[in-house]
C-alpha cells in the first residue's frame, strides 16, 4: 500500500479526478458572485473581474421568490421522508432477513419486482389517493408516498443478513423480545447501513422536481426545486442568480456527506455482502 500511495500516475489520476467533481462547483460558485453582464458575456471569464453578492440579494430579498421559505420546506421535506423511509425499510428488511413466516421468499421476490416499473406508472394513481386524503398542496404529499420503496427494504434486508445470528441469541438468553433486541441490539449494529439509506432518501427527497411539481400549487409551499425553476425569464437568464440559487441547493447535501461519509463507506462495503 505504500508502495501504491508513492505512484505518481495515482496521484496524478486523484487530481485529475478532483478537478472533474469540484470543477463543476467552483464554476458554480464564481459565476453567482460575477456581474450579470459578465456572466452572459460570450466569452467570460472563469475568475469574476468583480466580485459581487448581487445575486444572493435577489434570492433573500425578493418577495416574489421566497427562497427561504422553499429551502425550509424542502429541508423539511427530505428531513422528514428520510426518517419515514429508514422507519419502515428497517423494520421490513429485518422481518425479510431475520423473522420465518409463510410466503417470506415470495413477498420479498414481490417487492423487489416493483423495481423494475417506471416510477411514472404511479404518478396517476398517487395523485387520486392523495386527492381523496386530501392532502394534495401539503408537505405530506411529499413526504408519504414513497416512504415504503422497495430499495430501501433490499438494503436493509441485505445488511441484516451480514450480522452475525450470534447477536440475536445473546439477547433471547438474557430474556429480550423481539422488539427489544430490534431497538437496542440491531439497530444500533446497523448504523453504517441506517445512515447511507438515510443520506440516499434525503437527496432523492431534495432533488425531487416531478412529483412536488404534480402536488404543490401554492408558492408559499413549493420546494426548492420547483421554486429556483421560477427564477429562469421566459426571454433573459440571470445566470449569476440562477447559480446562487444552486449553490444554496448544493450546501445541505455537500454537508451532509461530508459529516456521515465514513457511515456510507461502510455501510455501502457491508450491505450485499451475504444474501
Amino acid at each position: 500500500m505504500r508502495r501504491t500511495a508513492r505512484n505518481p500516475l495515482l496521484w496524478i489520476l486523484l487530481t485529475l479526478l478532483s478537478v472533474v467533481f469540484v470543477g463543476p462547483i467552483a464554476a458554480m460558485l464564481l459565476t453567482s458572485l460575477k456581474p450579470t453582464a459578465e456572466a452572459q458575456s460570450a466569452d467570460p471569464d472563469l475568475l469574476p473581474s468583480e466580485i459581487t453578492f448581487r445575486a444572493y440579494e435577489v434570492l433573500f430579498t425578493s418577495a416574489d421568490n421566497p427562497v427561504l421559505r422553499w429551502f425550509m420546506n424542502s429541508m423539511l421535506a427530505a428531513t422528514a421522508h428520510a426518517l419515514l423511509v429508514v422507519l419502515t425499510a428497517s423494520l421490513a428488511g429485518y422481518a425479510l432477513a431475520r423473522m420465518d413466516f409463510k410466503g417470506k421468499n415470495v413477498m420479498f421476490g414481490m417487492i423487489i419486482s416493483t423495481m423494475f416499473v417506471p416510477g411514472f406508472i404511479f404518478l396517476m394513481p398517487n395523485f387520486l389517493t392523495l386527492d381523496r386524503l386530501g392532502w394534495l398542496d401539503t408537505l405530506a404529499a411529499i413526504v408519504v408516498p414513497g416512504a415504503a420503496g422497495a430499495f430501501g427494504v433490499f438494503f436493509m434486508r441485505q445488511f441484516f443478513l451480514s450480522l452475525p445470528k450470534e447477536f440475536e441469541e445473546s439477547a433471547r438468553i438474557d430474556g429480550a423480545g423481539p422488539f427489544t433486541t430490534f431497538f437496542r441490539i440491531m439497530l444500533p449494529n446497523a448504523t453504517p447501513a441506517l445512515v447511507t439509506l438515510l443520506v440516499l432518501s434525503f437527496l432523492a427527497n431534495w432533488n425531487d422536481f416531478i412529483w412536488p411539481l404534480y402536488v404543490l400549487f401554492n408558492d408559499a409551499r413549493l420546494t426548492l426545486p420547483i421554486g429556483l425553476s421560477k427564477l429562469q425569464g421566459a426571454y433573459t437568464i440571470d445566470y449569476p442568480v440562477i447559480m446562487a440559487g444552486a449553490v444554496i441547493a448544493s450546501l445541505p447535501v455537500l454537508l451532509l456527506y461530508v459529516f456521515v461519509q465514513r457511515y456510507v463507506i461502510d455501510g455501502v462495503a457491508t450491505s450485499g455482502v451475504k444474501g
